[in-house]
């Protein structure tokens, strides 16, 4: 087992390879929001109702999935390389193949077949991330136990995910749409090419392996994990009901459901929005820069902003801002400011500053209910408390892919018109545009109604159960002489 004495004092190394863990899983994880519905719809002319269906018999399953990986990676002896990266290596190379056939359209099938392969690959995809991402989320919570640390590689895992994402949506938009014909505007009727998205994402899978060996190699679990004894008060139904009472965890866990639906409906509805609504598929890049881009202005203030108003209070204060800015957004519909692609990135560059400090610091208010769990029971659980984590997510990925395609149902989108060079109704196109701003303006409005009454890990009661931890890693150390 690598040295654990020290459980602090990271490097920067440490961090750049952290972040590479995520860059590594966003590069095709991010493909999922960004063209699965449309790939769904529009390559394999699978229909909205069905895709419903789909997501959620693939959450049923996870439902039974994550918490089992869980509590089988908690019950393994780690090896000499640690108790979570080996997992992570290992499981690399079946996530990046499961992601290319996610994506990969056999000629000549009927809708039928086609569903039924669409079935398979989603929950492949969806079981090989989970054996990946349990173990990756639990990570950090073994790299160090410093809070200023902790929200140092929630940063970094932010700008990670940033990174892993931009060739997902900046640079296939790019190259993956065919013109097919004009409305009578003169905008062009662009139609997904499925040969063409099949191929970038073969290569980005390749690369995903490449970047995920690079992370395994730079990271170094430093906090030694705690020995479970068969029939002790720690199996994974006990760590479960022991969740449920912790409001932080529920209330976190809620926020980051909605903060993970809102990002892939609004990932997904942009795509419809600017391939159908304003016929520029390539403008859909600047969405990400403009969404992630005012990181840069707050990173570098991040941990002085949070030793003087808290993690908490920022990302509340931040969501409530995304919310008015979205609500705007969509109070300008029918005007001819919303016609106008740049309009709508402005306001996007503004929401994307309000949503950047959850978006930043969620991981580190992970840790900090980990701790909060170890404090109140004596029991740290990082794999168990993140896959129940993980799940949450997925109800949220679940949520904004029903949400989705119910609201495409409803407004009668129709993904066969644009390979025939038809452009949608003047209807269907007024309602794609109000279902891709207000649903995600009710989506901010809650995640900061929720952390904001909700959370309780406040600045002040955190400082308090960072005392409490360090007498622990005091009193551990001393049983260990």
């Amino acid at each position: 087992m690598e040295e654990k004495s020290l459980t602090h004092g990271i490097k920067f190394k440490d961090k750049v390879g952290y972040a590479l863990g995520d860059a590594a899983g966003l590069l095709t994880f991010s493909l999922i929001g960004a063209f699965q519905n449309k790939f769904y719809t529009d390559a394999l002319g699978i229909s909205p109702a069905k895709i419903v269906i789909l997501i959620l018999v693939a959450r049923i399953w996870d439902a039974i999935n994550d918490p089992l990986w869980g509590a089988f990676i908690r019950s393994r002896k780690p090896s000499p390389k640690g108790q979570f990266r080996p997992w992570i290596l290992g499981f690399s190379i079946p996530l990046a193949v499961s992601a290319a056939f996610m994506f990969l359209k056999i000629p000549g099938l009927s809708e039928a077949k086609y569903l039924v392969y669409a079935y398979i690959t989603y929950i492949m995809y969806g079981m090989m991330y989970t054996a990946v991402n349990i173990p990756y989320g639990s990570l950090a919570s073994v790299v160090t136990d410093d809070e200023l640390e902790r929200s140092s590689l929630s940063m970094w895992r932010s700008i990670g995910a940033g990174v892993g994402g931009l060739p997902g949506t900046i640079i296939l938009p790019m190259i993956v749409y065919t013109v097919t014909g004009k409305y009578a505007n003169g905008t062009d009727i662009k139609a997904l090419d499925e040969t063409k998205l099949f191929w970038c994402v073969l290569i980005l899978s390749v690369i995903s392996v490449f970047v995920y060996f690079v992370h395994y190699k730079l990271t170094k679990e430093r906090i030694a994990p705690q020995k479970h004894e068969k029939g002790a008060n720690s199996g994974a139904i006990v760590t479960i009901k022991e969740l449920l009472k912790n409001r932080s965890f529920v209330t976190l866990s809620l926020a980051s459901m909605l903060l993970i639906a809102f990002q892939f409906y609004y990932q997904s509805t942009y795509t419809y929005l600017f391939t159908d609504y304003y016929g520029k598929p390539g403008l859909y890049a600047f969405v990400t820069i403009c969404t992630y881009g005012p990181m840069a202005i707050f990173i570098p203030l991040m941990n002085k902003l949070i030793r003087k108003f808290g993690k908490k209070e920022l990302c509340a204060a931040g969501m409530l801002f995304a919310a008015a800015v979205n609500v705007g957004l969509f109070l300008l519909r029918g005007s001819a400011l919303a016609m106008n692609p740049m309009v709508f990135l402005g306001f996007t560059f503004f929401s994307g500053l309000g949503q950047t400090f959850l978006v930043l610091e969620v991981w580190a208010l992970v840790m900090d209910t980990i701790d909060y769990y170890e404090v109140r029971t004596g029991k740290r659980e990082e794999g168990m408390i993140y896959a129940v984590f993980s799940f949450t997510r997925k109800l949220g990925q679940t949520l904004a892919g029903v949400g989705l395609n119910a609201l495409l149902a409803y407004i009668g989108y129709d993904g066969e018109l644009s390979k025939q060079g038809i452009g949608l109704s003047e209807t269907v196109l007024a309602k794609l545009y109000d279902i891709s701003t207000f649903v995600p303006a009710i989506m901010l409005a809650l995640m900061g109604v929720i952390l904001l009454v909700g959370y309780d890990l406040s600045k002040k009661k955190l400082q308090t159960v960072h005392t409490d931890l360090a007498a622990i890693r005091e009193a551990e150390a001393s049983q260990a002489e």
